[in-house]
């Protein structure tokens, strides 16, 4: 359920909400009754944290040469 931000027009009090998409907005501010807009916010971002999201998840921990390389040691693909 997101949250949503809140700001009265009057006392200019910000607060939170949690609310369903399909909730209608609220209209006004719970500490002096006048009238609130729901204030536009940037929500929260992914955050990958440890050694990489990739490269703990995905990818072979094991270092294989790529299919055009003879050799391990190849200068151009390693």
């Amino acid at each position: 359920m997101p949250t949503y931000d809140y700001e009265c027009t009057n006392c200019k009090t910000q607060f939170e909400v949690f609310q369903n998409i399909t909730d209608e907005s609220l209209k006004s501010c719970p500490k002096c009754d006048n009238p609130a807009k729901r204030m536009i916010s940037t929500g929260a971002g992914i955050i990958f944290k440890g050694n990489g999201f990739y490269q703990t998840d995905y990818k072979n921990s094991e270092k294989q040469p790529a299919p055009c390389c003879k050799s391990e040691k190849c200068a151009g693909c390693n």
